[in-house]
């Protein structure tokens, strides 16, 4: 089967089509005939050498996907060949077949394309298990969105509005920033205002309840200030870096939780109860057409470095995808 292979990987690397063994299904998982992958920054840094599948993962490119069952393998009894499917991967996306655990696997909502299905499960498991199971967001309270018009933004933005949260979001340019606020949220372009200030002046001089920050370096201290008493500030990245010159102070006296995470090597099981709730809370909204994916591009597989780069200069807004043959 066709798919991606990086070349000489680290700074420089290459993206390039060639040919590997398609995986057969083993008991419990289910083999999906791809139609389109959903990029994340994750596959950036493990084609620079610098963020490794975990165990057992396929080492092709690719953290989900969408398609159609073509094969299920023994004990499977929630999908059949031929459903409609997204699914959340430890890698393996980035080809035309992957084999994946029953566990992680959503049927296609209705009224969603199966190519922009691709869009859904990564941002979705991510925005849900950070901002509900870590940060505990809970009726009423307000959230402060990072990287807004990311995969993870757009679909943190669209969730939290959905339920009745308010919404402030940063953005990097006036066209993002109307992309987001269309989505539900106060939009805040960080390169010409103080986050700080918007939601304070927003919440009557309060702060926000919970911060999802996938950016670190100066925003860990700053997002302290933005919170209110009580807040729950979560880290998913630190794009700007994982160093900082921190003030304490705040998170005592504000009686803050800083917290961070990451999902790729969590257990199947664990992500499985995600899943789960996914398809209880999430997918039903989805439905309801309350929250849609935001699909940037699509690319052709073999366009794969082309949209490597978008996602490097982070031209985009919502999810990059990459199309299958």
């Amino acid at each position: 089967m066709k798919a991606i292979e990086v070349v000489k990987p680290g700074q420089g690397y290459a993206l390039a089509v060639t040919e590997i063994e398609r995986p057969a299904p083993a008991a419990g998982e289910v083999l999906i005939r791809i139609a389109a992958a959903g990029l994340n920054r994750a596959d950036l840094a493990q084609a620079m050498g610098m963020y490794p599948p975990p165990p057992g993962a396929p080492a092709t490119l690719g953290m989900e996907c969408s398609g159609e069952v073509a094969e299920v393998g023994a004990g499977v009894g929630a999908f059949e060949v031929g459903d409609k499917v997204c699914a959340l991967l430890g890698g393996g996306g980035y080809a035309e077949y992957v084999a994946v655990s029953e566990k992680l696997v959503l049927p296609v909502p209705k009224g969603v394309g199966v190519v922009e299905a691709a869009a859904l499960p990564e941002v979705h498991f991510t925005v849900w298990t950070n901002l509900m199971d870590t940060a505990r967001l809970k009726a009423g309270e307000s959230v402060l969105i990072h990287g807004g018009s990311s995969g993870i933004g757009t679909a943190a933005i669209q969730l939290c509005s959905s339920r009745g949260h308010k919404v402030f979001a940063t953005a990097g340019s006036a066209e993002k920033c109307a992309a987001i606020a269309a989505l539900g949220c106060t939009a805040i372009n960080y390169r010409e205002q103080d986050f700080v200030e918007i939601v304070k002046a927003g919440t009557g001089g309060r702060g926000v309840d919970v911060i999802l920050d996938m950016v670190g370096g100066d925003y860990i201290q700053r997002n302290m200030s933005a919170a209110a008493l009580w807040g729950r500030i979560v880290n998913i990245a630190y794009q700007s870096g994982m160093s900082a010159t921190v003030n304490f102070a705040p998170l005592l006296m504000k009686r803050l939780s800083l917290m961070a995470t990451t999902l790729r090597a969590r257990s199947n099981d664990e992500k499985g109860a995600i899943r789960d709730t996914l398809l209880r809370e999430v997918w039903p909204l989805i439905e309801a057409g309350k929250i849609k994916p935001v699909v940037d591009r699509v690319y052709p597989l073999a366009e794969a470095g082309a949209a490597h780069k978008r996602m490097a200069g982070s031209e985009h807004i919502g999810k990059i995808l990459l199309a299958m043959p």
